[in-house]
């Protein structure tokens, strides 16, 4: 008897732990946008790279994010609980660059460098 309750509760711990793993992968996710830095020094500058670095990672859900230097594809690792991907393409936008099909807010694309701008 003793030994049947101790098989059902290792049995159901490891049910338990399992669907929360399954749970946890599934809402962490990985997206490709198409966005472009304009000149070389872009990526370092203080009002267009480094604005960039420290406001990406405000987003809530962001977790981290790559920049190919050369192809320019932004890939966003982010939590789809707390965000979702057109959240974070408005977000690119507010910061003055297009983000796939959402086109880069007027404002901010001003506020950046002029040779950050196309």
């Amino acid at each position: 008897m003793k030994n049947s309750i101790l098989k059902s509760i290792a049995f159901l711990a490891i049910v338990f732990f399992s669907t929360n793993l399954v749970s946890a992968q599934k809402t962490n996710q990985k997206a490709v946008i198409k966005t472009f830095f304009h000149c070389d020094h872009c990526k370092e500058c203080e009002t267009c790279g480094q604005k960039f670095n420290s406001e990406m990672l405000k987003i809530k859900g962001v977790k981290m994010y790559e920049l190919d230097e050369k192809a320019m594809p932004l890939t966003v690792y982010f939590n789809s609980k707390k965000t979702n991907l057109q959240t974070i393409r408005e977000a690119i936008s507010k910061l003055g660059y297009d983000a796939d099909d959402v086109k880069a807010d007027p404002k901010a694309y001003e506020s950046l460098d002029g040779c950050c701008k196309a």
